[in-house]
């Protein structure tokens, strides 16, 4: 957590001040600084202290600031201190904690060594100690601004035989420029300085308890009634917290109470990602897995209730098995999964547009986009399986249907990627048509007819693609604005695939919502002709290619919105608010 927790305390003689502070350093200290001993070289560096980030030289961390001979420390002076306004002996190095998991350092001191940072906690303590109170003096309080950060701050009393009121007052005070968290940290901040601060108020009232056996103060007060005030305090005003607990190692308990604080405030609240409705991809595979999960218990039911014992029964079973593949529309349950597969020979759009070339990877891409039937040849079933792959990532997943290797040829309602062996024969129609495009994977006649493009890829060599389509897409044709925007994310080299993933993504999510505009405008509200050509234009998809391609896309809307969309028109107050 980028906070400072401060232990502060209202001196009778100088008024409020730090006695001892923790931060948060996640930059690396200097060469040379131990945990012992955090000074080193004064190098340039870096930090962020408090959740400030500022550029500054990172000096011997003393906690007695006065007690350096440096003049621009930012601590009070050596004359303005006394017992009770100090933590650590001059010259004590303070406090480091390391934190090995997250490389975050934690340092204990008496003022921070920034001047902005000491100026911040310097005001949190004087105003936590005087205007900023509970009622009663005693207790948790929240206040603070955008400019000096935001403080949680306990007041709290401790005893003292020798103190005006038998008592001295102090706070531990946590500064975060974060409202929100710190706000949401105070049930946790609340309980663990409550603990911390019983424990020390434990500990001064045994002392204190010692001290009135001994020698009580309130009767020897009595007797010097008359005695003016300032003079029967001289020499026991200023007294160490060490001496009121009778604890020698009580700053660093007090570092290591502070730096736990730091650290479990810091995980015990982590931030998520808050996304909005669903995307039609995400419905639409939650909709197949449920089918498929509700097609397996049926079949698993059917098996309960009739016992396998004929041959037909078998083979039915076989195209059972045949068919599965026409089942494997969700990419995590397609049996064809590239984490299953040996060789990956197509990467990305990216690595594909390179090994087809820029017109032949345009012709395909207008075509899967489109709709259209695409069909590869080929022997090898690991490079056509990459293949779809890799096109898929261009439609939603509700337009892709996938035979990913058949023996014989499928119809284009079936699946609008289809696998086959070099030998299948495909019926002449089909080659013909402009609804279909059909890649040849053939072993090339030269080694070096396409040179490597990866060290790690040498089956590309052996491999020459021939993609041909009864409508070629002519080099000069616009196309649908999405094919040109992908064209130029791929061609763009300063973009790398994970990026260029990101933008497919994005473009498929900006056109699904015309999609959605247009499915509502056309089929809910039955708007004429004339109005959906003006909606296409303000869509910015009244090009041919982009009604053909808005129309495709339209058949992989999920049910779920569908139905939505339909039950909203039923409802009689819809009707009411068209009406």
């Amino acid at each position: 957590m980028n906070a400072i927790v401060a232990l502060c305390h209202f001196c009778e003689l100088h008024g409020p001040r730090t006695l001892f502070c923790t931060e948060v350093l996640h930059s690396p200290l200097p060469q040379g600084a131990g945990s012992g001993d955090i000074s080193g070289q004064n190098e340039q560096a870096e930090e962020e202290e408090g959740g400030i980030q500022m550029s500054s030289r990172i000096r011997s961390h003393s906690p007695a600031e006065g007690a350096s001979a440096d003049s621009s420390s930012p601590g009070p002076k050596k004359s303005d201190m006394c017992e009770g306004c100090r933590s650590l002996a001059g010259g004590h190095p303070g406090y480091v904690s390391h934190d090995k998991e997250t490389s975050i350092k934690y340092v204990s001191h008496q003022h921070p060594n920034h001047p902005q940072l000491f100026s911040i906690v310097r005001q949190a303590c004087v105003r936590s100690l005087s205007c900023e109170v509970c009622p009663g003096r005693e207790g948790p309080i929240f206040f603070g601004d955008e400019q000096h950060g935001f403080v949680f701050s306990h007041t709290f009393f401790i005893k003292d035989s020798l103190a005006r009121g038998f008592q001295r007052w102090y706070s531990i005070i946590t500064i975060m420029m974060d409202r929100i968290y710190l706000i949401n940290s105070w049930p946790f901040l609340l309980g663990k300085i409550r603990g911390i601060i019983d424990e020390l108020q434990g500990k001064a009232l045994k002392v204190f308890e010692a001290e009135q056996f001994g020698c009580p103060q309130r009767a020897q007060r009595m007797n010097t009634a008359f005695t003016p005030f300032l003079h029967q305090r001289n020499g026991n005003a200023a007294r160490s917290l060490t001496s009121l607990t009778n604890d020698e190692n009580l700053w660093a308990c007090l570092h290591t109470s502070f730096a736990w604080l730091l650290k479990a405030c810091g995980s015990r609240l982590t931030e998520k990602l808050l996304e909005g409705a669903p995307t039609e991809d995400t419905l639409v595979q939650m909709e197949k897995l449920a089918d498929l999960k509700e097609e397996s218990e049926g079949w698993d039911g059917s098996e309960e209730e009739e016992k396998p014992s004929s041959q037909p029964d078998v083979v039915e079973g076989q195209e059972l098995s045949k068919s599965c593949p026409e089942t494997s529309l969700v990419p995590d349950c397609n049996s064809w999964n590239v984490a299953h597969r040996r060789l990956s020979v197509f990467r990305s759009l990216r690595h594909m547009r390179q090994v087809l070339g820029a017109s032949a990877f345009r012709m395909l891409a207008w075509h899967v986009l489109m709709g259209n039937q695409v069909i590869w040849k080929a022997q090898d079933v690991d490079l056509v399986q990459s293949a779809f792959d890799v096109l898929r990532t261009m439609l939603p997943i509700g337009c892709v249907r996938i035979i990913p290797y058949s023996e014989q040829y499928e119809e284009a309602y079936r699946c609008n990627f289809l696998g086959l062996g070099p030998h299948v024969q495909i019926p002449p129609h089909i080659l013909a048509s402009e609804f279909a495009v059909l890649v040849e994977v053939r072993a090339a006649s030269r080694s070096s007819l396409y040179p490597t493009l990866f060290d790690d890829e040498q089956s590309l060599n052996k491999y020459e693609f021939l993609v041909t389509s009864g409508s070629p897409v002519a080099a000069d044709r616009v196309g649908p604005t999405i094919l040109n925007k992908i064209e130029a994310a791929l061609t763009n080299q300063n973009l790398s695939v994970d990026v260029v993933d990101q933008c497919l993504v994005c473009l498929k999510e900006e056109w699904m919502n015309k999609v959605k505009v247009l499915f509502k405008f056309t089929k809910v509200d039955s708007r004429p002709k004339e109005d959906t050509q003006k909606l296409l234009s303000i869509l910015g998809a009244a090009e041919e290619d982009n009604v053909k391609l808005l129309k495709f896309w339209m058949t992989g809307l999920s049910k779920t919105y569908k139905s939505h969309l339909m039950s909203t028109v039923r409802s009689p107050t819809s009707s009411e608010c068209r009406n």
